[in-house]
C-alpha cells in the first residue's frame, strides 16, 4: 500500500449524514432581463442595418450610367436571353463583360461565348443586339465579341453556380 506522504493534505469525504446543497438549476429566463429583450427576440433575425443604404439609389444619376434606369432595363434585357445547352442566363453565366451606354443612348455590350466553337456563336451575338435595341429608350446597340478573356466558370454568378449545381 501506498503511505501518503506528509506535504498532503488529505480533505475528508461529507459523511452520509451531511446534506449536500445543490446550486439552482440555470433557467432561460433568469439570463435575459424580460424588459429588455425575450428570447423570441433574440432567435429572430435582426434588421440589416445595410437595408437602407444598399437600396437607396445614387442622386443626380444619368439613365446610361451604371444604376441608371436605361442601364439597368438593358441588363434587365439580357438576362431574358439564355444559352440552349445551359440553363441560366447569359448574363448570369457571364457571358456579358460590360454593358455602356453613350449619351445618345447608344448601348455597346461587350460579351464571350463560352468557346468559339459554340453551336450559337453566330447567332447569339444577334440576338443580344435585338435585345438591347428593343429596350424603350435606346437609339442603337452594338454587340462587341472578345475572346480576352476567356470565359471560365469562375465569372459566373452564385445563382448560376447553384442552377448548375456547382455550389
Amino acid at each position: 500500500m501506498n503511505k501518503p506522504s506528509e506535504d498532503k493534505e488529505f480533505v475528508a469525504a461529507p459523511s452520509p449524514v451531511e446534506e449536500v446543497v445543490k446550486p439552482p438549476r440555470a433557467r432561460v429566463e433568469d439570463a435575459v432581463d424580460p424588459e429588455v429583450e425575450s428570447p423570441r427576440d433574440t432567435m429572430e433575425r435582426k434588421r440589416d442595418y445595410l437595408e437602407g443604404f444598399l437600396a437607396k439609389k445614387p442622386e443626380n444619376l444619368s439613365p446610361g450610367e451604371p444604376g441608371g434606369e436605361l442601364h439597368d432595363a438593358v441588363i434587365s434585357a439580357l438576362k431574358e436571353i439564355y444559352d440552349p445547352e445551359i440553363p441560366v442566363n447569359i448574363y448570369d453565366l457571364g457571358l456579358i463583360y460590360g454593358v455602356e451606354i453613350s449619351d445618345e443612348a447608344d448601348a455597346l455590350v461587350t460579351m464571350t461565348l463560352t468557346t468559339p466553337h459554340c453551336p450559337v456563336a453566330e447567332t447569339m451575338p444577334g440576338e443580344v443586339e435585338l435585345r438591347a435595341a428593343s429596350v424603350p429608350g435606346i437609339r442603337d446597340a452594338e454587340v462587341a465579341l472578345v475572346w480576352d478573356p476567356p470565359w471560365g466558370p469562375d465569372k459566373m454568378t452564385d445563382e448560376a453556380r447553384l442552377e448548375l449545381g456547382m455550389l
